[in-house]
């Protein structure tokens, strides 16, 4: 993936505001899918992916390959960051969305195809939102995974004896629920005022959940049929 450019103004933080968004939803389409952490995102965006051919973008990682990347001038600050479970400035998570699509949509020049994005865990904060919409592209609508948080605690701490990720922990996890519900919720509610919001039941097991998500997108008018 290209590198994350620096920003004109602030070193840190800015970035160059647009007139128009940079795709139009006539030619791409963009859902975000949010939910508390362990609600199952990942896992049915594979399913997606493997069945439908949508392209999974998920922000997390996107942000965990930049922090990793030697000569990243914002790995530090992305790595503080996600050890606190906070939000990382929405400039940096944009841009890296925005590089990662401009990527796919690169590769797929000549074919006759319509690219379809699951953004996944974003936008986390409202700023983000209105950040993308108005400089990347309009979301189609929100696939929100409703889960309990007893339930996402316990697949966390599942999780976490094998991932090996420095937030799968459950101090962090903690921290995480928190940042969640004081901030993405906002983000769901607004969207869902404006009728952009397939919400799904994902306390239930991972085949129930998919049976349900191949449902109620095939009702936003996507063809889930294979």
């Amino acid at each position: 993936m290209p590198a994350l450019p620096p920003p004109a103004d602030n070193p840190k933080l800015s970035a160059p505001g647009k007139a128009t968004p940079t795709f139009s939803p006539d030619h791409i389409s963009v859902i975000y899918v949010l939910g508390g952490p362990g609600a199952g995102k990942g896992t049915q965006c594979a399913n997606l992916v493997r069945d439908f051919g949508f392209k999974h973008l998920s922000a997390g990682d996107l942000l965990r390959a930049e922090q990793d990347r030697p000569d990243s001038q914002f790995g530090n600050m992305i790595r503080e960051y996600i050890a606190e479970g906070t939000i990382v400035p929405m400039e940096v998570t944009v841009q890296l969305l925005e590089n990662a699509m401009t990527e796919e949509i690169n590769n797929q020049k000549g074919k006759d195809t319509h690219p379809r994005f699951l953004i996944d865990g974003f936008p986390r904060k409202m700023d983000q939102a209105l950040k993308f919409e108005e400089s990347v592209c309009p979301s189609k609508f929100t696939l929100f995974f409703d889960c309990p948080e007893d339930v996402m605690q316990e697949r966390l701490i599942n999780r976490g004896k094998t991932s090996g990720r420095a937030d799968d922990n459950a101090e962090s996890i903690k921290k995480r629920f928190r940042t969640f519900l004081e901030t993405s919720m906002p983000v769901v509610d607004y969207f869902d005022k404006a009728g952009k919001v397939v919400k799904v039941n994902a306390a239930e097991g991972p085949d129930e959940i998919y049976t349900e998500v191949k449902k109620r997108m095939g009702e936003k008018g996507f063809d889930m049929t294979k």
